[in-house]
């Protein structure tokens, strides 16, 4: 009882409008301005005028009164009324014509719900059922609705009826809510994919701050919040939004225009979205065009194509439109019937009659300077003939104006509405190849049905409908190129749907604002370029840039964070990438590696000189003196301290970080300890005779003193190895560094490392000590000079080599091998370049005449 009780309540409020012309006017003559007869009637709703006259003022239900003539929507109302009679002149249904029901709309919602409610209308009224599977009105399907908020209105009335509603221009993303508007279907897609893709193109040309203006319709909202998702995933910022009144008509109209137009010149996003319908663009571009005011302006589908903004005064000056469109194409045939317009036989058509009077009939006076108050307004006037006063019968006047003057092709998809209707019917009315076996008078639902089910081409193209009712056909991307001083159309790419991808089929062209192939830019900030990324201010596209500091890196402009550099790679503050950090360590091919080779390969050659020397002349006085076999194991160990400066060169290894240390340890301690053998011998031979003297005679054991001595060296380096031992050093290089040092390290404490030094410097000092004791000896022997020489000059090197190798501790290798140079040539210098001279001079030393005569004098004493 309730459901039915609000079913009657529905249909009173249908017959209310059904009946608001209190005349009991005709539905045709008063309400539709075309018809012609047919078994199956097709609903055409769009708006042939642009506004409804004082709707504010409007409180009595009495008569719409309409103005604005649209050509636009004229030519599209005329493409689909072409396309029925082409359909039944080629006899697509056997035996079946199909008519057609055309009413104007007027731009308005309550206007669009008022033609509708009398086209559904039986005998004059709709009775108030509670199940309407059986409601048959004589037009079966209505095409249609244009603007989104009327198809909305009208949607919602179908909804109760379920008489299909098709339309070709309407896009808001609501009406794809199949609960709220089950028989609504359209030849074009949703806006939810055109902010898609003006999203998409403004990443393309990396665009992230921008101004829109829409209107306050269900389309303008619609599109607005859809582009607002969109751009966010797009990281695409909102510097502005506009908001204009969807009527004409709006007292404030004007002043709300300057406040947008203010809006867009204060602000510095140079790219404005326009969603908005093409007379309310008009509007706002005569505002730019006083202003001179440019900006790049992304068009929406309600206006991509105006033909009348492309030839509108001052376009050139508005700057650089682009936009995307509905698939459009020429059709030879409607071209002709445009040029040849008549009337449908057995119909009536009024506004191809209006159309012939603007275009051709005479009004004197409005031609004037000084315009009657009859005369149209003066875009009308702009249809005028030049020829208008010289004809005779209006009517009866064609020419090719519409085909000239607009742009025909965006009335494709109107005409693949009509084919998609006739699909249906087709299966509908059960038709073969020479008629139809259906009936005639089928409800409206059954063809929606069909409808929905639909897949055929047209033009070498496949066209259906998807789960939402929409067509999934993408879009084209236009640019308004200049061409004069007035604008035209050119494709550069498509928008795919199912991908959401751009193709650009047109890579470069000419920038109004920029005057070249550079796009222009809008960003809120300076792009941020490689190696820097943003520092967010207050919203995502207005930010600074700061340095990637360093193991970071940035490889394109305007990232939000550095990237990590892979293992093994490093960069510094800034870089764009990562590099593998260059290993230093002293190369073979170094200059300093070079010298100190060639430092201890001279030494080796001069010992290898010396020993051969110390052979040969082994029975001479000096090298008696210097005691050949001590002196060949002197040599023996220096040998393996200078073979351990190799091991110092080329990329450092654990095992060359070992040998290297116990090389040189082993054989300079065995050197110094032949040296101690010398210091003892010269200090026992002349301290005074006595009990010391004694002592140091019974100790004197050279071989034995070499062996210890050598053997706790030995002994320090082996618990060196074993508890501290020498290392790669693993320590990371300094994070502004590309260099990555590879040395050794000489254990974790330098323990082993600095008893180690001591030790040898411990056993100078005493080599020191001793011959510096045993001074006192005639000219003629000068061995304890030598050895007081040469353990200053290693004491001294050594106690050098402390600071440097801690304070430069990068350069402690090279360091070193300086120190065990020098060193070594001291040894050589001191100990085994004057025996040479002498040996090779035949000069000898009297060690023993210099004895007696010491003891002599001591005994005198």
């Amino acid at each position: 009882m309730c459901v039915c009780g609000l079913c009657h309540v529905l249909s009173l409020m249908i017959v209310s409008i059904v009946l608001a012309c209190v005349d009991g006017c005709d539905i045709a003559p008063a309400t539709c301005g075309a018809q012609a007869p047919g078994d199956v009637i097709i609903g055409i709703v769009l708006p042939c005028h642009r506004k409804v006259n004082a709707i504010q003022e409007r409180i009595r239900p009495d008569s719409f009164h309409c103005s604005d003539f649209d050509q636009r929507s004229f030519i599209k109302s005329l493409a689909i009324i072409h396309e029925i009679e082409q359909i039944n002149a080629a006899g697509f249904l056997p035996g079946v014509k199909l008519g057609y029901l055309m009413c104007d709309t007027c731009a308005h919602a309550s206007k669009a719900l008022h033609i509708v409610g009398q086209i559904l209308a039986v005998n004059a009224s709709v009775d108030g059922m509670c199940n309407y599977t059986n409601f048959r009105p004589r037009v079966k399907i209505i095409l249609g609705a244009h603007y989104s908020e009327t198809t909305v209105a009208v949607a919602r009335l179908l909804s109760i009826y379920m008489v299909p509603l098709l339309s070709s221009t309407s896009s808001s993303p609501e009406l794809s809510d199949k609960l709220k508007y089950p028989p609504f279907l359209r030849t074009i897609p949703s806006d939810i994919h055109q902010t898609k893709a003006v999203a998409s193109m403004m990443r393309h040309y990396r665009w992230n701050w921008v101004g829109i203006v829409y209107g306050d319709d269900e389309y303008g909202k619609a599109a607005f919040e859809s582009f607002v998702r969109d751009a966010e995933a797009n990281s695409v910022c909102l510097a502005y939004q506009g908001v204009l009144p969807h009527y004409l008509d709006h007292p404030q109209i004007q002043q709300r225009v300057k406040q947008v137009a203010e809006q867009i010149r204060s602000s510095k996003a140079q790219v404005v979205v326009v969603i908005l319908r093409e007379e309310l663009v008009e509007i706002l571009f005569q505002e730019m065009i006083r202003t001179n005011t440019s900006r790049t302006w992304i068009a929406s589908d309600a206006w991509s194509r105006s033909w009348s903004l492309a030839q509108m005064d001052g376009i050139d000056r508005v700057g650089d439109i682009l936009g995307f469109t509905f698939i459009a194409q020429k059709s030879k045939s409607f071209d002709n019937y445009l040029r040849n317009l008549t009337v449908t036989p057995g119909g009536y058509n009024h506004f191809i009659e209006e159309y012939k009077n603007l275009r051709f009939n005479c009004s004197s006076d409005c031609f004037s300077t000084e315009s009657q108050s009859f005369c149209p307004s003066p875009d009308p006037m702009k249809i005028k003939s030049s020829s208008a006063c010289n004809l005779s019968s209006v009517q009866d006047q064609n020419d090719d104006y519409l085909v000239t003057s607009l742009d025909t092709s965006e009335a494709f998809l109107h005409r693949v509405s009509v084919w998609a209707t006739a699909h249906a019917l087709k299966k509908l009315l059960r038709c073969n190849s020479s008629s139809c076996s259906g009936e005639m008078d089928f409800a409206p639902w059954e063809l929606l049905r069909e409808l929905k089910k639909v897949q055929f081409q047209l033009d070498d193209q496949t066209f259906y409908f998807d789960d939402n009712g929409d067509f999934v056909t993408g879009y084209d991307l236009i640019i308004w190129e200049k061409y004069g001083h007035r604008r035209r159309f050119r494709r550069i790419g498509k928008y795919h749907v199912l991908s959401e991808q751009i193709q650009l089929d047109v890579d470069s062209f000419t920038w109004h604002l920029t005057g070249n192939i550079t796009a222009p830019e809008s960003r809120c900030s300076e792009s941020c370029p490689c190696g820097l990324v943003k520092k967010i201010l207050n919203v995502s596209c207005c930010y600074s840039c700061t340095h990637c500091v360093e193991g970071t890196y940035s490889d394109d402009s305007d990232l939000d964070e550095c990237k990590v550099c892979p293992t093994g790679t490093w960069s510094l503050k800034g870089w764009d990438q990562c590099k593998p950090r260059l290993e230093s360590y002293l190369k073979w091919s170094d200059p300093h590696s070079i010298a100190v080779t060639a430092a201890a390969v001279f030494g080796l050659l001069i010992l290898l000189v010396t020993l051969i020397l110390f052979v040969v002349y082994k029975d001479s006085p000096p090298m008696k003196e210097a005691e050949v076999r001590l002196s060949c194991v002197m040599v023996s160990g220096l040998a393996v301290s200078f073979a351990s400066v190799p091991c110092f060169i080329g990329k450092p290894s654990v095992h060359l970080c070992r040998a290297r240390q116990l090389m040189y340890a082993m054989g300079f301690t065995l050197s110094v300890s032949c040296i101690l053998v010398k210091a003892i011998r010269t200090f026992r031979d002349f301290v005074p005779f006595g009990p010391l003297s004694r002592r140091l005679h019974k100790l004197y054991n050279p071989p034995v003193i070499i062996t210890v001595t050598t053997a706790v060296q030995g002994v320090i380096c082996l618990l060196w190895l074993i508890f501290d031992s020498p290392d790669i050093d693993e320590k990371p290089p300094a994070e502004q560094s590309m260099e990555k040092k590879v040395q050794c390290t000489e254990g974790d404490t330098y323990i082993g490392f600095g008893i180690m030094l001591s030790y040898i410097g411990l056993l100078a000092l005493v080599c020191f000590f001793l011959a510096f004791k045993g001074r006192r000896v005639p000219q003629q022997f000068s061995e304890t000079g030598y050895i007081i020489f040469s353990m200053l000059m290693y004491l001294f090197v050594w106690v050098c080599f402390i600071p440097l190798y801690i304070t430069r501790n990068e350069e402690g290798t090279l360091v070193q091998v300086s120190a065990i140079l020098v060193s070594n040539y001291g040894i050589i210098l001191c100990h085994f370049l004057p025996k040479c001279f002498q040996a090779l001079h035949r000069k000898r030393n009297a060690p023993q005449t210099a004895i007696r005569l010491t003891r002599s004098r001591s005994t005198s004493l």
